[in-house]
């Protein structure tokens, strides 16, 4: 089968998004399958050419976020189509290179598949002027995106439910983003900690994550600093990069609680197997997740968690069965006191168990081998019945999409207006 994926956050962006969607090409490709993906291009991605990688020029960091915009090439993008010739189209987002993908899906007569990793309206921070009509409007535009496709992905069922709930019409398969269990599992933290002057007997709470201020990080800061105050054999294990480093650096040192913070910035491979190996406990507060997969990853290292309730995080954690899974309005008191309780070994060694079954859910193999089925699934559907396309069905397929992108942007616009002025 040929796959066309495209994204806009890709390696070597460090992310979510952009490891989830490294993960399935891996496994897609590993199981035989040829996936052509575009991307924006990045700093230090020239290695990339002969990998089946479209690099799209794009502004980097946009608006002081981690996540660039593509600059619109005409034709680049429509050339290697027609050299590749996809069976399937799998965007993984509702906007920029979201939209290349919609107009190549009516173009061709193809199925478009596209996972809904992220809850777009708590990202609305990055772009100016941003308000509540905004966020209303994101959200309506997402929806309408996912029901222009074929089927969406939702890496929850906590967000497939919340996608029903705002209108997707659209069949939801609820497939979670695929981790190396393997990898996690084999990870060495004695010597992570001899390398990073981690005391050998020390108890360790890690976080793993990027650095952002959508993430609740002042709240996860303030309970860590709480927690870090009452025991001095106490440390706290930082993993990650972005706008918060220095905020929460301060923090720290405001607190007095700085000498037992590690912060290692971004790290990758076995080096991160290392990392989560090296912690007794993770630690999380964001509230703006579709899944949680670092919640995963800790699992497959065998960590308990502690985390607010929220989307996507309420799937992976079980209260008092795989670690602690405390109401969202929990205060940062509550929080630290929770990761004061877990270091009680004996409920360590219950939740470790439990955090390990979880993690064979999530395994690699098994969710790719979802998401193939679900291609295949979709290729047997025919969208528009006839013999192939000639040009002039091509010209309108091209106004088709084109009138998609521009009716679904107006709908969404005049639907969150319509939603602020109750008319």
């Amino acid at each position: 089968m040929k796959i066309c994926m495209l994204t806009n956050t890709y390696r070597p962006h460090v992310g979510g998004v952009a490891r989830s969607v490294q993960t399935l090409v891996d496994q897609c490709r590993a199981a035989g399958h040829s996936v052509q993906v575009i991307a924006p291009s990045f700093p230090g991605d020239e290695h990339e050419a002969e990998l089946q990688v479209l690099r799209v020029p794009a502004l980097q960091r946009f608006n002081g976020s981690d996540f660039s915009v593509r600059v619109p090439i005409p034709n680049m993008i429509a050339r290697r189509i027609e050299q590749f010739a996809p069976d399937v189209i799998h965007t993984h987002h509702p906007f920029l290179l979201g939209d290349a993908a919609l107009r190549i899906a009516y173009q061709h007569d193809l199925p478009l598949v596209f996972t809904h990793h992220t809850l777009y309206e708590n990202y609305t921070h990055y772009v100016p002027f941003d308000s509540r009509t905004l966020k209303r409007f994101v959200v309506r535009l997402a929806t309408d995106y996912a029901n222009c496709c074929d089927a969406v992905i939702a890496p929850s069922q906590s967000v497939s439910a919340l996608l029903e709930e705002r209108g997707v019409r659209t069949p939801i398969s609820v497939i979670p983003t695929g981790i190396d269990s393997a990898a996690l599992a084999s990870g060495d933290g004695p010597s992570f900690r001899a390398e990073r002057g981690l005391p050998a007997d020390a108890f360790v709470v890690g976080h793993v994550g990027r650095l952002a201020p959508e993430k609740n990080l002042e709240f996860l800061a303030e309970a860590i600093a709480r927690w870090l105050r009452d025991d001095r054999q106490r440390r706290f294990l930082l993993v990650g990069d972005g706008a918060m480093s220095i905020p929460l650096r301060r923090r720290f040192e405001r607190a007095g609680v700085e000498d037992r913070v590690l912060a290692c910035g971004k790290l990758t491979g076995q080096t991160l197997s290392d990392a989560y190996a090296a912690m007794d406990l993770f630690a999380f507060a964001s509230q703006t997740e579709t899944q949680g997969m670092v919640l995963a990853e800790a699992m497959a290292a065998g960590l308990p968690v502690v985390a607010l309730d929220g989307p996507g995080v309420r799937d992976v954690v079980g209260d008092r069965r795989n670690g602690r899974l405390l109401p969202a309005e929990s205060d940062p008191t509550a929080f630290a006191e929770a990761l004061a309780r877990a270091e009680d070994s004996a409920t360590r060694a219950e939740w470790h168990t439990a955090a390990c079954a979880t993690a064979r859910d999530f395994d690699q193999v098994r969710c790719a081998a979802a998401v193939l089925e679900l291609y295949r699934s979709v290729t047997l559907h025919e969208r528009h019945p006839g013999d192939d396309w000639n040009w002039w069905q091509r010209l309108l397929g091209r106004v088709e999409a084109e009138w998609e992108l521009i009716s679904s942007k107006a709908d969404s616009a005049t639907g969150s207006l319509r939603d602020r002025t109750g008319r």
